[in-house]
C-alpha cells in the first residue's frame, strides 16, 4: 500500500473559482482577496485579515509593524519550523529561545520571564501541531513588560484553549496556507488583528509601503500614490485567494474528519511499548494539524526509513532551530541549551493526517508502526 504523507483537499468548485479569476482582467490583489479576507476574519471572529504570500512574510511584517528591529530581541521557541526564527532575523531583531513543555512541545510560558530584557520587543508563541500555547499566561507577561504578542498560528486555524481562540490574546496572529496546511493555496499566508492601526500599516507593508493598492490605481479615477513607509512584496493575489475562499466554508467539516483519524491513531497506538504520544490538553480544541509520535532516539531514523520502505510517507517536525548549522554558527548555540526541545527533535515522527486519508489506510499505518517499532 502507498500512503502519501499529505494530499490536499481542493475541490472542483475551488478550481472553477480560480478559472474564473484567470478569465478575468485582474489577477493580482483585488476584490477576490478582499472576499477571502472578510470570510477568514469572520471565521476567526477577528476584525481584520490581511492576505500575504506566506506565513513567514506575515510574521516578518507583523514584527516590523510593532517596531521590532536592530538591537531588539524577540522571544520564541526552538521547536518550530525555521521560518519562525528566520522572520525575526529578517526584521532586524535577534531571536531568543525558550525551552518547551515536555507534554505538548509548546513554549514553556513559565520560562519566558527569565529571558525578558530591556531590549525585548515581542513574544512569538507557536501553537505546535495545532494545540494552543498558554495564552493567558503569555498575555500577562506581555502586559507586565509592555511586549507585543505575535502568534505563529500556522498549524492552528481551528484551535481553542480555555475559551480563547487564536488571535484573541495577541496583537497579531499569523497563518499559513502552504501546501500541507489545513486549508491551502499551495503558498500563502495571512495576518489577523483587531487593530485598525496595524491593519492599515500591514496593507502598506505587504506592497512596497505604498498607500494605494493596484486595484485602486488601475480600476478607479487616477490619483497619485505615495510611499509613507519602506515595505516589501508580500501581497496575496486573486488567484491564491480564489483557492482559499471555498475551503473556509469547509474548515470545520475537514477538522471533524481529521479529529476522527487522530482518535483512531491514539486508540491504535495507545500503550505500545516504545511509542509516546504528546498530550491533548483538557479544555482545548486541538486543530489536529500534525500527528506525531515519539520513539527511541537511537532508532528514530531507522524507523523512518522502514516506514518509507513500506509505502508510508513520514516527516520530522521538527529538528530544533537552534541546532541548525546557521544558528549554531551565528549565535553559538549547542546541544544541551534547550534539552526538552532537543529530546522531542531526536524522537519525533509525523504520520499521515489529512481528510482524504481512508480508514483502511490509517489501520495499515497503525499496524506497520507497531511492527516496525516492535
Amino acid at each position: 500500500m502507498k500512503i502519501e504523507f499529505y494530499r490536499h483537499n481542493i475541490k472542483t468548485e475551488d478550481i472553477k473559482r480560480v478559472r474564473g479569476v484567470l478569465k478575468s482582467i485582474f489577477l493580482t490583489t483585488g476584490d477576490v482577496v478582499s472576499e477571502f479576507e472578510e470570510k477568514f476574519s469572520a471565521y476567526l471572529s477577528m476584525k481584520y485579515a490581511i492576505g500575504m504570500t506566506s506565513c513567514t512574510g506575515a510574521l516578518q511584517m507583523s514584527l516590523v509593524a510593532c517596531n521590532a528591529g536592530k538591537g531588539d530581541q524577540v522571544i520564541t521557541t526552538p521547536m518550530s519550523f525555521c521560518a519562525t526564527a528566520n522572520s525575526i532575523i529578517h526584521s532586524g531583531a535577534r531571536p531568543v529561545f525558550v525551552d518547551v513543555e515536555e507534554e505538548t512541545g509548546n513554549i514553556n510560558a513559565d520560562l519566558i520571564e527569565d529571558v525578558v530584557k530591556k531590549n525585548t520587543k515581542a513574544i512569538i508563541p507557536v501553537h505546535l501541531y495545532g494545540q494552543m500555547c498558554d495564552m493567558r499566561k503569555i498575555k500577562s507577561i506581555a502586559k507586565k513588560y509592555k511586549l507585543s504578542i505575535i502568534e505563529d498560528a500556522a498549524h492552528a486555524i481551528e484551535a481553542e484553549r480555555d475559551g480563547i481562540r487564536v488571535g484573541h490574546k495577541s496583537d497579531m496572529s499569523c497563518f499559513s496556507f502552504y501546501a500541507t496546511k489545513n486549508i491551502t493555496s499551495g503558498e500563502g499566508g495571512a495576518v489577523c488583528t483587531n487593530s485598525l492601526k496595524y491593519a492599515n500599516l500591514l496593507i502598506m507593508l505587504r506592497s512596497h509601503g505604498i498607500d494605494r493598492s493596484a486595484i485602486d490605481r488601475y480600476t478607479k479615477r487616477y490619483k497619485h500614490w505615495d510611499m509613507p513607509v519602506l515595505g516589501w512584496k508580500y501581497n496575496m493575489d486573486n488567484i491564491h485567494a480564489a483557492l482559499l475562499i471555498g475551503q473556509i466554508d469547509r474548515i470545520d467539516e475537514l477538522w471533524k474528519r481529521r479529529d476522527r483519524l487522530w482518535r483512531s491513531y491514539e486508540e491504535g497506538l495507545h500503550g505500545i511499548k516504545g511509542i509516546k504520544i504528546l498530550k491533548t490538553l483538557p479544555n482545548s480544541r486541538h486543530a489536529r494539524h500534525l500527528f506525531t509520535i515519539l520513539v527511541d532516539p537511537k532508532k528514530r531514523d531507522s524507523i523512518l526509513r522502514s516506514l518509507q520502505r513500506k509505502g508510508i510517507g513520514v516527516a520530522v517536525n521538527y529538528r530544533p532551530i537552534h541546532l541548525l548549522k546557521y544558528y549554531r554558527k551565528t549565535y553559538g548555540y549547542r546541544e544541551g541549551d534547550f534539552p526538552v526541545a532537543e529530546d522531542i527533535g531526536r524522537r519525533t515522527i509525523s504520520l499521515p493526517l489529512y481528510p482524504g486519508l481512508k480508514d483502511k489506510e490509517v489501520l495499515y499505518v497503525i499496524k506497520t508502526v507497531k511492527e516496525v517499532v516492535g
